[in-house]
């Protein structure tokens, strides 16, 4: 049974091949500056009518036939690399499909096992663990495998307009040694799908190209607020490691319409994907759709009503203790109270009538505490996005206790 209830309390050399014997004859025969030829040559033009050799033109072919070979499978020379500070953990064959994308993986197995890539002189496994000042030796590759036909199709862009790099740059919220948080704007999708050419990963890649930035969890598209950032394979591995265990604590801020049925509580209600639809679309389109249904995953969400517009809407404070899909978005929509905005699960009691407010998701992502290794834990805030900011004016909420529950949410 599903239930609302109260909240009580926390060097290989590239070599030229080796002509063969009959190439070498037929070289000899073709070069002008050979003797041979030149008597060849004066015998065949002494003979009147005389036919063709056997063979000359298919020998003539031939020949041109490695130069194109050649200059159409241009190699890159040998290449000692040393394993960068960000890369530290990261598994080879993961690093060669970042630093080599064109390079398939059955090619680099293949190499692999013939030892021509090799990790400090030592042959080595696509599962190997790299360290950072390790030394990868890259065998002779041809051209084409430092860049994948698959960039453009998914988005990552090789140049950054002036528009969106003062966006990632105003979005800065926070930045070390490890980590880059930002403050995603609502609409921004975090990683490219079908049909979606602009989004965050993109964006971050043209944006430091310094380093890669590698993503650790993901935001709704609609949903503004903090997203983090890894900058090595170390921390990004431990960040995501502490976002599967509930190591990093979230508190969403969101306007719901009407209020929910106690102060404080938290809302117990299984979550699973509805049948037919998936993230491309289905079930008449829309995209993926999540449902509460008992036969679906646990799913666990903390609630605070920090303030209210008499019984039309109100301001809730919102820690999910899972991480489901649309996990907050079903939630709210399963209390009886949609979140302003939100259409997909609300329909048209997600908006207010007679009120002149934005159609937009009203969902932001405002706090995270991260476990840090120098600073123990670090608090992430981010400010609302314009859209909410207007609203909770219209509604006449007041941010000045923003702090305040920033620093003492009920549920810890």
């Amino acid at each position: 049974m599903v239930a609302v209830v109260r909240f009580c309390s926390k060097e290989a050399q590239v070599s030229p091949n080796d002509p063969s014997t009959d190439d070498q004859a037929t070289r000899q025969a073709d070069t002008p500056l050979s003797k041979q030829a030149e008597g060849a040559a004066q015998n065949a033009s002494d003979a009147p009518n005389a036919p063709d050799a056997p063979g000359e033109q298919a020998a003539g072919q031939a020949d041109s036939q490695p130069e194109a070979a050649s200059a159409s499978k241009a190699k890159t020379p040998v290449v000692q690399e040393r394993v960068a500070r960000e890369f530290d953990g990261q598994r080879l064959d993961r690093w060669f499909k970042e630093q080599r994308p064109g390079l398939s993986f059955g090619r680099l197995s293949k190499l692999l096992r013939t030892g021509q890539v090799r990790v400090d002189s030592k042959r080595a496994k696509a599962d190997t663990r790299l360290s950072a000042g390790q030394i990868i030796r890259i065998p002779p590759l041809e051209l084409d495998t430092l860049a994948s036909p698959a960039t453009a199709k998914s988005g990552l862009r090789t140049g950054l307009s002036e528009a969106d790099r003062l966006l990632l740059e105003q979005a800065l919220v926070y930045e070390d040694d490890d980590i880059v948080a930002l403050n995603k704007p609502p609409g921004l999708a975090v990683q490219g799908g079908s049909g979606t050419a602009r989004h965050l990963d993109g964006l971050v890649s043209a944006w430091r190209k310094s380093g890669r930035l590698r993503l650790v969890h993901r935001l709704d598209k609609d949903t503004s607020g903090l997203i983090l950032l890894a900058k090595s394979v170390g921390a990004a591995n431990r960040l995501t490691q502490a976002f599967k265990t509930g190591g990093i604590e979230k508190t969403y801020w969101a306007i719901v319409v009407g209020r929910p049925p106690y102060a404080s509580g938290e809302i117990k209600a299984p979550i699973s994907k509805m049948a037919g639809t998936n993230r491309a679309g289905g079930a008449g389109s829309g995209g993926e759709r999540m449902v509460v249904n008992d036969q679906g995953q646990f799913a666990l969400t903390h609630y605070q009503v920090v303030d209210k517009a008499g019984h039309r809407a109100a301001w809730l404070a919102l820690s999910p203790r899972t991480g489901r899909t649309h996990q907050l978005r079903v939630h709210c929509e399963h209390m009886g109270t949609p979140i302003l905005g939100d259409g997909k699960y609300g329909g048209q009691n997600a908006f207010l009538d007679g009120l002149d407010l934005s159609r937009k998701l009203h969902l932001h992502a405002r706090q995270l505490l991260v476990p840090h290794p120098e600073l123990g834990e670090l608090r992430l805030t981010a400010d609302l996005p314009p859209h909410m900011a207007t609203t909770f004016g219209t509604l006449g909420f007041s941010l000045n206790v923003a702090r305040d529950l920033d620093e003492d949410a009920p549920w810890r």
